[in-house]
């Protein structure tokens, strides 16, 4: 019998058996990794089998001595990665997500979310490991939203956001992205001046960086963040005063020439703060009274 007619369902359940011992694990994580988006069922397949989770969590554990000091070589970088991505694939199923959140096992990745070796295991392991929490995030379900605000998902975030590579600042603004667009997730980071501030001076000091070193990919979840911050009436106030020049000028009209949404965003949230502004006959914003 064929999953989706590329591979047989006999060597799943095999590489799964496989993953309960050592001796043969490190095979099977790579050989399932592979599989991953070819087997439709496999994440309540890693689930229900017996044993399943405890390995994968025992292969992240194992990496933990090697993170201080930091001594990861490319090949535990690379083994553990496998099993996240089977855990990625265990939180983007929607049969598995809620059991998978109800375990607290995003909170086993944390730790590699802390690290902040510049060298490539690190920075794949990093990369990687955003990857789960950003498949959670996708699925847009308020019990994620709700899940990862009593973490400190948000600060992990905001520093690979501004100390990252690209590509794992891009997955972490959009972590924070999908945390903002959620009612609650704009309600928490926006309660206190503390939470909002540290958000808009990450934001801003991104915002900086992409004037030197331009990401369309990048920019486009920054301005979303903005757009979506300026919802907030306490935060649309705030960000009159310290919304970078560099988003109302036309330092981005180059990098956005073709991108026709996050031009329309950027003017929208543009407008959003120009709403409910007291000016004088000449069109300048007047200081409150």
């Amino acid at each position: 019998m064929l999953a989706t007619g590329t591979v047989d369902r006999d060597k799943i359940y095999q590489w799964i058996n496989e993953l309960s011992s050592p001796e043969t694990r490190e095979n099977a994580l790579l050989e399932l990794s592979k599989k991953r988006e070819s087997v439709t069922d496999l994440a309540p397949m890693l689930w229900h089998s017996c044993g399943t989770i405890a390995a994968l969590l025992q292969e992240i554990v194992n990496i933990y001595p090697s993170i201080n000091p930091p001594t990861l070589t490319a090949h535990q970088s690379n083994r553990v990665c496998n099993a996240l991505a089977l855990l990625q694939c265990v939180a983007s199923h929607v049969e598995t997500r809620s059991a998978f959140l109800a375990a607290h096992i995003p909170l086993f990745l944390y730790p590699f979310l802390h690290t902040v070796s510049k060298t490539r295991p690190f920075e794949y392991l990093r990369l990687t490991s955003l990857g789960v929490i950003g498949a959670l995030v996708k699925t847009d379900e308020q019990e994620v939203i709700n899940f990862l605000l009593t973490t400190e998902i948000i600060p992990l975030c905001l520093r690979i956001m501004e100390s990252g590579s690209e590509l794992s600042k891009t997955v972490a603004t959009f972590i924070l992205q999908k945390i903002l667009l959620d009612d609650t997730g704009l309600a928490y980071i926006c309660q206190t001046y503390e939470r909002f501030s540290h958000v808009a001076m990450i934001l801003g000091k991104m915002v900086l960086q992409l004037s030197k070193e331009p990401s369309a990919r990048l920019l486009k979840h920054v301005v979303r963040c903005y757009l979506r911050l300026s919802d907030n009436s306490r935060a649309r106030e705030a960000l009159r005063q310290c919304l970078p020049d560099q988003l109302k000028d036309t330092t981005f009209a180059q990098v956005l020439k073709d991108d026709s949404t996050t031009k329309r965003w950027l003017a929208q949230l543009v407008k959003n703060l120009q709403e409910g502004q007291v000016t004088d006959p000449r069109g300048i914003p007047l200081p409150p009274q």
